[in-house]
């Protein structure tokens, strides 16, 4: 099982080691001392804690949809040509780049600043690992 020490596990959650060291000391997040003595999280206890601390945006449509990857930002940027178009929108820490028709960006009326809902559905998700270092 792997484990994170605090300073691994803020960096994961972006958030500084004495906000982690916090939650550990007031029971929030759980921790235990490894054979060097270091305090570290359980990689489990740490995804667990993760999703129960993501927040989002509340989704400002009224449509229930199967997609259940929804995320809600504000649209930073719109590359455009006669045809398509890049649209850029900012979801909390996340950035998601859609490429769509100029047409729909009008008939959208996307612009920076626009709130928008980016909605993936697809059954072809890359997982990776990171490299032994």
């Amino acid at each position: 099982m792997p484990h994170y020490r605090i300073a691994e596990s803020a960096s994961l959650l972006g958030v500084s080691d004495d906000t982690v060291r916090r939650w550990v000391d007031g029971g929030q997040l759980p921790a235990e001392r490894d054979s060097a003595g270091r305090l570290v999280v359980d990689g489990a206890a740490l995804a667990e804690f993760t999703r129960d601390q993501a927040r989002s945006a509340p989704d400002p449509s009224a449509v229930g949809r199967s997609a259940r990857n929804r995320w809600v930002g504000l649209v930073t940027e719109i590359v455009s040509d006669k045809v398509m178009s890049q649209v850029e929108i900012q979801c909390g820490p996340h950035r998601v780049v859609s490429l769509m028709s100029t047409e729909a960006v009008r008939e959208l009326g996307l612009v920076p600043g626009s709130l928008a809902v980016a909605v993936v559905k697809s059954t072809n998700v890359v997982v990776e690992t990171p490299g032994e270092g």
